[in-house]
């Protein structure tokens, strides 16, 4: 009986060290990244994580399926300047594995910046679903989810560095406490320069406002924020 309760014992003592140092030491790394090309025309990810969505936009809105309406980009970045323009979402899901910085896909000025807070916070995964995209690494379309909508979020709108103008939306899931702003209007920020940090779970759009867009990524794809090409723009994007 006493092998059996130190048997336990250092079972329970070593899950508990093992969730601290994963809850509170290497959740919060915070690795050196170098963008895999230095091309001007690279899109370069804003996040770790995986893609769960690319869409063109028009007007200003993306037609939701699940919805059966128009989704304004407006209810998604929370800034009017997304309004009527057309171009592309990229939606990327950050599951507890991966580095929660958060960086900016293209050089240029932070032109606007905004957070809105949410009275609480929607799960963006069921148990089935969290098992499926984090552990067997198969994404799901959750394009206009009711989190996608509602819950915590911050935008960054970059523009002037030679590229297309860039917002990247930051969303929060049901257990963040809230959203840490690296990046405020007026900023300069080179490419991979840090825009925010969310804790634990999320999610991050990424919408470029030009129609003139190669991806070299796809949905499903395993990608790495400061680091992978999401794809390329043309000479006259």
């Amino acid at each position: 009986m006493t092998v059996l309760l130190v048997i336990v014992a250092t079972i329970v003592v070593a899950l508990t060290v093992l969730y601290v140092l994963n809850r509170f030491v290497w959740f919060f790394r915070d690795p050196v990244r170098t963008p895999e090309s230095s091309d001007p025309r690279a899109l370069i990810s804003p996040a770790d994580g995986q893609i769960v969505y690319i869409k063109r936009f028009s007007d200003g809105a993306v037609t939701s399926e699940k919805l059966g309406r128009p989704i304004e980009l407006t209810e998604i970045a929370q800034l009017p300047q997304t309004s009527g323009r057309s171009g592309w979402i990229v939606g990327i899901y950050m599951s507890p594995f991966d580095v929660h910085f958060n960086y900016a896909p293209v050089a240029g000025t932070v032109t606007a910046q905004s957070y809105r807070k949410a009275d609480a916070n929607l799960p963006m995964v069921d148990l089935s679903e969290y098992i499926r995209i984090a552990f067997l690494r198969r994404p799901f379309d959750n394009f206009a989810a009711a989190f996608h909508l509602e819950n915590e979020r911050n935008t960054v709108v970059i523009a002037g560095g030679g590229a297309p103008d860039v917002a990247v939306v930051e969303i929060a899931d049901k257990f963040v406490n809230k959203i840490e702003i690296l990046a405020r209007e007026g900023d300069t920020l080179a490419v991979g320069g840090k825009l925010g940090f969310i804790r634990r779970g999320s999610q991050v759009d990424v919408i470029v406002f030009s129609d003139e867009v190669e991806w070299v990524s796809a949905f499903g794809d395993q990608v790495y924020g400061g680091r992978t090409v999401l794809g390329r723009w043309s000479q006259t994007a």
